[in-house]
C-alpha cells in the first residue's frame, strides 16, 4: 500500500500558493484495510475515506469508464491493481495531474511539471472530452492563473466538445458551482473569454453571450462593445474584493442591451426593464442562490437610475430608497452602490472616474437611517399618520445633509 498527495495541493506548492485541502490517492489497497486502519468511508460513488485524525480525504486509487452523457455518465472501478499513472490519467489538466510520494519526490507522467513552468494549461488525455464540467474548470483556472495560456489542442477539444452536444448535458448545480468560483478569481473575465471561445458561454448563458458585437455610445463608453464592458465590469469588482453576489449582478446588469433594437442602437433606451426578464430567467436556469439573484435584479432595474441621482431632488432621493429597499435592507444596497460602482469604472480609460452618485446615495442612505423613527411614531396613533411624519422626517434629514436638495 502506498499514500501520494495529488491534485489541487500539489499543484499550489509549485505555484507558491497556501492550499486548504489535501487529497490522497491510495495505491495497492482496499475498502477493508482503510476501515481496518481506523480510516471513515464518506464516498457514495467510489472509495474515499477520512483520516481518522486529520480528516484528509484518501481515495483508493480507480480508473473511470464513460457510460452516458454529462459529468455523472461513469463506471468507476478501483481496486488494488489500479496503479498511479492510471489514477492520474483521468483528471482534467496536466498541472492536476501531478502526485508527490512520502519522500517528497513528484510523480509526473503527463509533464505536469513542464506545463506549470510554460505556464500551459492542457489537457492530460482525450478523456477530457467526456465531462464537460471539466470546460467549466478550465474556464475557472483561466480565470486564477492569468499568466497561463489554453493549449491550442485543448482549446480544439472544448470547441469540439461543444459542437457534439456534451455541454448540453451540464446540469444547474454544476454549472452555478463552477461560474460562482470562476468569479470569485482574480481576472474572472477570462473565464467568460474561454467559455465564449468554446462555444460553450452560447449554450450556458446565451442572454450574456449575446452581448459582444452589441455597440454603446462612445461618449460614454470608449471601449463601445457591450461584452467588452461587462468583462471590464466584472475584473474591477473582482479587483476591489467585492463579494459573488456584487460580481454576479455586475456580471448580469447589462444583459437588456442584448435586445435593443437595430434602430435604436447605440442609445439602450429602457433596457434597465428589459433585463430584468433575462436576469430572471438565468437565475431561474441556473438555479442561483437567492441573494445573489435578488442584488443582480435590482442592478439590472436600477442601475440607470442611480446614476440619475445627483440630478434628483429630495423627495426623488428618498423614495428611490424607499423602492429599493435601502432602509430596511442598508447592507444590501450597498452591495447595489458597489455594483454600481464596478458599472461606471467598468470603462476603458474611466477605471478611476469619480462616483459621484454612488457618494450621494451613500450620505442620503445615513441620512434616513439618522432619523429615529420610533420617536416620531409615538406621536401618533393612527397608522397612516405614522408613515406620513417618518416619511417627513427623513425627507427633512436628508435635506439639511444634502442642502442642494432642498
Amino acid at each position: 500500500m502506498q499514500t501520494f498527495l495529488v491534485g489541487g495541493a500539489v499543484r499550489d506548492e509549485l505555484l507558491g500558493f497556501t492550499s486548504q485541502d489535501k487529497d490522497y490517492v491510495v495505491v495497492g489497497a482496499t475498502p477493508e484495510v482503510m476501515l481496518a486502519a481506523g480510516f471513515r468511508a464518506v464516498g457514495k460513488d467510489f472509495p474515499v475515506f477520512l483520516h481518522p485524525e486529520t480528516h484528509d480525504e484518501y481515495a483508493l486509487a480507480r480508473t473511470e469508464r464513460k457510460t452516458a452523457k454529462g459529468y455523472k455518465g461513469f463506471a468507476i472501478h478501483a481496486s488494488p491493481a489500479v496503479t498511479l499513472e492510471e489514477d492520474l490519467a483521468r483528471r482534467d489538466l496536466t498541472i492536476n495531474a501531478i502526485a508527490k510520494d512520502s519522500d517528497g519526490h513528484y510523480i509526473d507522467p503527463y509533464h505536469g511539471l513542464a506545463d506549470i513552468q510554460s505556464k500551459t494549461l492542457r489537457h492530460v488525455s482525450p478523456a477530457f472530452a467526456e465531462d464537460p464540467v471539466r470546460i467549466l474548470r478550465a474556464a475557472r483556472f483561466a480565470a486564477r492563473l492569468t499568466e497561463f495560456s489554453v493549449a491550442a489542442e485543448t482549446l480544439a477539444l472544448m470547441q469540439q466538445m461543444t459542437a457534439t452536444g456534451e455541454v448540453d448535458a451540464l446540469v444547474a448545480e454544476r454549472v452555478w458551482q463552477e461560474l460562482a468560483k470562476g468569479l470569485m478569481e482574480a481576472q474572472p473575465s477570462r473565464m467568460f473569454t474561454l467559455l465564449r471561445a468554446c462555444g460553450a458561454l452560447q449554450k450556458i448563458i446565451p442572454e450574456l453571450d449575446r452581448l459582444w458585437g452589441v455597440p454603446q455610445s462612445a461618449q460614454h463608453h470608449p471601449e463601445v462593445d457591450t461584452g467588452v464592458h461587462v468583462m471590464l465590469v466584472i475584473d474591477y469588482a473582482a479587483n476591489c474584493n467585492f463579494s459573488l453576489a456584487v460580481r454576479f449582478a455586475a456580471l448580469l446588469h447589462d444583459l437588456g442591451k442584448g435586445t435593443t433594437p437595430a434602430a435604436m442602437l447605440p442609445r439602450h433606451i429602457g433596457h434597465e426593464e428589459r433585463g430584468v426578464s433575462l436576469v430572471k430567467e438565468v437565475c431561474r436556469r441556473l438555479k442561483v442562490p437567492n441573494d445573489c439573484r435578488e442584488l443582480a435584479h435590482i442592478v439590472a432595474k436600477f442601475h440607470g437610475k442611480l446614476h440619475q441621482a445627483p440630478q434628483m431632488q429630495a423627495s426623488s432621493l428618498l423614495n428611490f430608497l424607499i423602492e429599493i429597499d435601502a432602509i430596511r435592507q442598508p447592507g444590501r444596497f450597498k452591495e447595489f452602490v458597489r455594483a454600481c460602482e464596478a458599472d461606471s469604472r467598468g470603462r476603458t480609460g474611466l477605471e478611476n472616474c469619480a462616483t459621484a452618485a454612488a457618494d450621494l446615495m451613500l450620505q442620503v442612505l445615513a441620512a434616513a437611517q439618522s432619523v429615529d423613527a420610533g420617536a416620531v411614531a409615538s406621536a401618533y396613533t393612527d397608522a397612516e399618520k405614522i408613515k406620513l411624519a417618518v416619511y417627513a422626517a427623513r425627507l427633512n434629514a436628508i435635506k439639511l445633509a444634502v442642502p442642494r436638495t432642498a
